[in-house]
């Protein structure tokens, strides 16, 4: 059960990041790396998107 809430989670905050990444007004290239970094590694890569990521909105 622990699992699976955690799992929602991970998921949740995935789904936020990718939102806000093809929200923000950086080149595609850069939202591709962003992307591909919150897939590869979902929850390393959301840690590091939160503090160096592109914000939506953000040039």
């Amino acid at each position: 059960m622990l699992q699976t809430i955690g799992g929602l989670i991970v998921f949740a905050l995935g789904i936020w990041a990718i939102v806000s990444i093809l929200n923000s007004k950086v080149e595609t290239g850069t939202k591709v790396l962003w992307i591909l970094l919150v897939l590869i590694l979902p929850v390393v890569g959301f840690i590091i998107w939160y503090f160096a990521g592109p914000k939506p909105g953000a040039s």
